[in-house]
Parts: C-alpha cells; structure tokens; sequence
C-alpha cells in the first residue's frame, strides 16, 4: 500500500535516514562504483557494468526499506529495441528503473547528474549519453549519439520531463523521447513511477518508505511517423503514462480500502 508522506516526518524516519540509511547507500555505491569503475578499464561495451549497476540499484531499493512492486512486466517483451519513457519524480528513480527493467539499456540523462562522484564516473565509463539542455547544438549531437544507439539494438530510457518534479505533479514533456521513437523507427514505451516522490522528494534528504509502483504500458508504434507528428507523439505519451498514473492510484484507493474493511472485521 502506498503512503502519503507527512509534513513534518516524524523524528524516527529523520533518525534512521541519517544514522543507517545514508551510510548504506555511501557504502553500497562506492563498492559497486569501484567495482564498475575497474571492470571499464578492460569492458567497453558497458555490458558488465550494466548488469553491476542494476545490482546497486537493487541495494539502494532495499536500503531505502521500500517495496517494489512491477505492473504490466508482459509489455518489456513486446519488442527487441524501444525507447522507454518515464515520469521523473525523484533522485530514486534511477535505481527503481535500472533494478526493474530485465535487459541491456542506455540512459539519457542530465549532464548534471555526470558531476556525482563515483555515479558520475560510472555514466562516463559505461555508454550512458549525457544531454545538456541549455546548449542546444549539444543536444542535437546527443541525440545523434542516442539514435545511433537505437539503430543498434540498443533500448534507451529517457525522462522526458527533463527534471524531477518538484510537487509530485506531472509536469510538460520535452520532445526528444518521441524525436529518438521516429528517427529509429522504433516503439515508445510509456512508464509511469508512484510511491517514489513520497520516498524521497526534491530538496529532502529522509526517506519515507512505502511501496514503490512501476506501471508499465502497451508500446506505441511509431513506423512510418515523420518527425512533423512529433508533437503528436509527446502528447500522446504523455496521455499513456496519466492513464497508467490513473490506474495506479485506483489500484491504491481498492488495496487502502480493502484494508481499513479488514481492520473493522
């Protein structure tokens, strides 16, 4: 069941964030980014430090004493190569997606997120495609960069809000999730996060455990699209993953009141 997150927290989530949480997830990413650091030495492909990273991303799940829950799994399998969109809620989704989705992908992300010590490092050495979103000639080289990728047989995850929420809020979508869909010609696959902004929101530093949803859509095809219906395309996945948003809280409101039922018996 997912909960609310209070406004205070109470002083035991405080407590244990600061003295366990905090240190584990120090200690679970320098293991492993030494780790993946070392094997880049020798390992180009980025392939082993994928499959180390979806590892740290497992601890870090745990660590934060969160349940993750995977709806909609059967849709991962529906197509070899795709570009996969989420909402982007907190500095947690990363490890949620990288300890959900069961195969060799690619990150674009903000080149923000490359200053990170032993993070940054690993974004670096294993393939992942910085974006810089102020410089515009560098995005275009990005998103060359990202599409050859995908014309490669390389799945790529985006955030096409293009930054964490700051209410929990859906906010606008940027374009270049549908951009790299129709210059590869390959699907868009919506996903929606619930339970992460709650977890840890933007400018918090506690964590409030809960349980933690992935939703993730039927595949919209994009084969023969032009890029003048790529504002079509953002719209219509923004659409895809409100819906998934939808069920999700249903789904939460059924479990919530099923429960306090449960409790009256």
């Amino acid at each position: 069941m997912i909960r609310v997150r209070p406004d205070p927290l109470p002083w035991l989530y405080r407590w244990r964030t600061d003295l366990i949480q905090t240190p584990l997830f120090g200690l679970i990413t320098a293991f492993f980014g030494s780790i993946a650091l070392a094997i880049s030495l020798f390992e180009r492909s980025g392939n082993l430090q994928h499959r180390i990273a979806r590892i740290w991303a497992g601890g870090c799940v745990w660590a934060s004493g969160s349940k993750l829950r995977l709806v909609g799994a059967e849709n991962l399998h529906r197509c070899e190569v795709a570009v996969y969109a989420s909402n982007h809620t907190s500095y947690m989704d990363t490890p949620v997606i990288f300890s959900s989705l069961p195969f060799q992908f690619r990150i674009l992300a903000r080149r923000e997120l490359w200053r990170i010590p032993f993070i940054g490092w690993y974004l670096d050495r294993s393939g992942q495609m910085p974006i810089d979103t102020d410089n515009p000639r560098a995005t275009l080289s990005s998103l060359g960069t990202a599409t050859k990728a995908l014309r490669s047989k390389m799945p790529l995850f985006v955030f096409p809000e293009g930054r964490r929420t700051a209410g929990g809020e859906l906010q606008s979508f940027l374009s270049g999730a549908a951009y790299l869909a129709i210059r590869a010609q390959v699907p868009l696959v919506p996903m929606a996060l619930r339970g992460v902004f709650d977890l840890l929101p933007m400018h918090a530093r506690h964590f409030f455990p809960g349980e933690l949803t992935l939703s993730i859509g039927r595949p919209i095809e994009t084969k023969g699209m032009s890029l003048r219906q790529m504002d079509e395309l953002t719209a219509r996945l923004r659409v895809a993953i409100v819906e998934l948003l939808e069920t999700a809280n249903e789904s939460a409101t059924k479990e919530r009141r099923i429960a306090d039922e449960c409790t009256v018996v």
